[in-house]
């Protein structure tokens, strides 16, 4: 069954997420994660994205780009262990894994409305 991994331009841990909230309100135009942006407002997802989320008949899984870096190490990935550029969505299907939204896209989304419709008219 296929999966959608979305993997944030940000790392993992209480530090970095207070050093990520502290940009986002104090400088959002250089914040370096829109796909964050896209789904969480300062403090909590966003509502609309959290109910599409919890709908979504594919499952959906959510990574620090330290956090997939680290998965890179493991044989699992097999033959899928790719680097990439961040934020990404990528979808695995069968243990084959392809970029779903590449940054350059997920950039130019603009709301969370727009990420949702992209989503949809991929699958």
């Amino acid at each position: 069954m296929a999966k959608l991994i979305f993997i944030y331009n940000a790392d993992a841990g209480l530090i970095n997420t207070a050093l990520d909230i502290a940009h986002k309100v104090l400088s959002p135009d250089t914040y370096s994660c829109n796909l964050c942006m896209l789904t969480h407002d300062t403090f909590a997802e966003r509502t609309a994205w959290k109910a599409f989320r919890e709908s979504f008949p594919i499952s959906m899984e959510f990574l620090h780009k330290d956090e997939y870096e680290q998965k890179l190490n493991e044989p699992s990935l097999g033959e899928s262990k790719k680097a990439y550029s961040y934020p990404i969505i990528l979808k695995e299907d069968q243990g084959h894994i392809d970029i779903f939204i590449d940054t350059v896209e997920l950039n130019q989304i603009k709301d969370v409305n727009h990420l949702i419709r992209s989503i949809q008219e991929r699958l």
